[in-house]
């Protein structure tokens, strides 16, 4: 005869599992939409995920589909109480290209093995949006109802061009959304143990910015050199805009994230940034920290040359040389005071400086006492005692538009996962299996606290 406490482990098993069964083929269907730019199947995916609010309950009134193709986005609203202000929870539906040639397995077909689930998107960002979502159906079935409205975004070229989240974010400033919960940015990181490493509350990302160098010249025969070619002189400035450091700075949440690396790390650049943590202005630190892929972009700005174009003919100097300088600049840091440092090291007038592409540049979000209440208690309830730690994106998502119209936005994924196992953007992109439940369950503790 089983005790009463093991019927209450079997009824507790399968209420968590359905959700998680719901979750994974929510993923799985979601990865067979191939959306990426130029493929056409972004205003299906959207359409698909009305779809699915629609079967959950939502009045159709409150499920907006706006199409334009890869532009398509989707805006949803789960109306509460309304006792207290707005909050939104943000995804986007865009993935980036994936060749199958290039591919173990179909990248638009999710395949699990070993424990694992393969496919495009299947991490960056179908996961969370899944999982999200799921949560907000067992949510309403159970009859949650929050306390303020929640308002869903859904864009559709967050790999791209951008263009979907900036009205989403006015959308939401109309709505009188005072937060953002946003499911492309934050998470955890786990060994090869499956023991928790830590967890990253994203409150701030750098402002993405490219800027372009041109050069102009007459030109000429190529058997008849003047001493002035574009290209030389063009080339000249690359290179010293790609060795120039920018001044090492930090702020409360880059030392936050240092202070959680040094705490974990036991090599040789876990006691440099010990050491930089001690004494800012430790030079030895700062060039081993400098020297690291992973931490440079945490205490400085960077600025690196990514694409030159120049010449017309094998047989003659060339007339134009233009190059592409991709930065990547520190929240709080002025963007045209970049502008002006690159015309410096350009150290030619005749090369002129513009900017061609850039995101909107934002301070960091606040760490309140709701959002890091919400997220230790969302975090905590898979591994105890495990502190989120303030986060800070080297890239750019969704959430610079939400900061940029004065909405704060935190990244809150519930995915955690072996570093080995992060392939976002890259090939065979997977995410465990095991980590679907928790997820779902995190997502569902973070709408509880912050939606009530």
């Amino acid at each position: 005869m089983k005790t009463l406490a093991a019927l209450a482990l079997l009824v507790s098993t399968s209420v968590q599992a359905a959700p998680a069964d719901e979750a994974r083929t929510l993923l799985e269907k979601s990865v067979g939409f191939a959306t990426v730019k130029g493929r056409g199947q972004g205003l299906a995916y959207a359409e698909f995920l009305r779809g699915e609010l629609l079967a959950m309950g939502f009045a159709p009134a409150d499920v907006t589909l706006t199409a334009k193709g890869d532009e398509s986005r989707l805006h949803a609203v789960w109306r509460g109480t309304g006792e207290k202000p707005p909050i939104a929870i943000i995804s986007h539906m865009d993935v980036v290209e994936a060749k199958a040639a290039d591919w173990t397995r179909d990248p638009f077909v999710a395949t699990a093995a070993d424990g694992l689930l393969f496919g495009r998107g299947v991490a960056d960002n179908k996961f969370d949006l899944s999982m999200s979502l799921t949560a907000i159906a067992s949510l309403r079935r159970e009859g949650f109802k929050p306390g303020r409205d929640v308002h869903l975004f859904f864009s559709g070229d967050e790999e791209t061009d951008g263009l979907t989240a900036a009205p989403q974010a006015l959308e939401a400033k109309a709505a009188g959304v005072v937060m953002v919960l946003n499911t492309d940015a934050g998470g955890g990181e786990l060994d090869d143990a499956g023991r928790p490493l830590g967890y990253g509350l994203q409150a701030a990302e750098k402002t993405y910015a490219d800027f372009t160098l041109q050069l102009t010249g007459p030109g000429g025969h190529s058997s008849r050199p003047t001493g002035d070619n574009v290209i030389t002189r063009l080339s000249a400035a690359a290179a010293r805009i790609g060795g120039h450091k920018f001044p090492v700075a930090r702020s409360p949440i880059t030392r936050g994230m240092l202070a959680e690396q040094a705490r974990r790390r036991t090599d040789a650049l876990g006691g440099q940034i010990k050491a930089l943590l001690a004494n800012e202005q430790d030079a030895a630190a700062i060039a081993a920290l400098t020297a690291d892929p992973g931490t440079v972009g945490l205490i400085r700005t960077t600025c690196e040359p990514t694409i030159f174009e120049a010449g017309h003919a094998p047989n003659a100097l060339p007339q134009r040389a233009s190059l592409i300088v991709n930065c990547r600049i520190l929240p709080a840091t002025d963007v045209k005071a970049v502008q002006a440092t690159l015309a410096e090291l350009a150290g030619d007038p005749a090369i002129t400086v513009k900017p061609v592409s850039g995101w909107p540049a934002t301070p960091a979000s606040p760490l309140t006492p709701e959002i890091t209440g919400a997220v230790r208690k969302a975090v905590q309830a898979r591994f105890a005692g495990l502190e989120p730690t303030p986060d800070m994106s080297a890239g750019a998502t969704d959430s610079v538009f939400y900061r940029a119209q004065g909405i704060p936005s935190y990244g809150v994924s519930g995915l955690f996962m072996r570093s080995a196992d992060a392939f976002a953007h890259g090939l065979n992109e997977r995410v465990p299996l095991a980590a679907i439940a928790p997820a779902v369950e995190h997502w569902r503790t973070l709408i509880r606290e912050t939606a009530k």
